[in-house]
């Protein structure tokens, strides 16, 4: 493989697989930020148990996808970009953060990225 594209992939690899596990483990502390804070009220009503309970679900199936990303990074990549397209759709419907809807979207498509990097990770030794 091109030593540029593998430097890309390397790069794109350990960013989707260890901002989700980082991100995901704060859910259960709220260092970087109060998580329950991104949950639209109405959604909210609509969950059987505290929003905190909901955010520390959300953490265990981020750190889940970081480490799939680590491990067999084709599919991790594309449950990654399929959670942060999730994530930013939610937000954008409840109109609440949609500067981080665009931000979850702009990193999805680097997931999407990374997971057709992998899936083509074969370069002629030719080119």
């Amino acid at each position: 493989m091109n030593s540029n594209v593998q430097l890309v992939k390397t790069l794109l690899k350990y960013t989707f697989g260890l901002v989700p596990i980082v991100a995901g483990l704060d859910k259960f502390v709220n260092i970087l930020t109060n998580w329950t804070q991104y949950i639209s009220e109405g959604f909210a009503g609509l969950l059987p148990f505290e929003p905190t309970v909901f955010m520390m679900i959300v953490g265990i199936i981020e750190i889940i996808a970081g480490l799939l990303v680590l491990t067999k990074t084709k599919i991790g990549a594309y449950v990654v970009s399929g959670w942060l397209v999730a994530i930013a759709l939610t937000l954008i419907f409840s109109w609440s953060y949609v500067d981080v809807a665009v931000r979850d979207i702009v990193m999805a498509i680097g997931a999407f990225s990374l997971a057709e990097l992998s899936k083509n990770s074969y370069v002629r030794a030719n080119n």
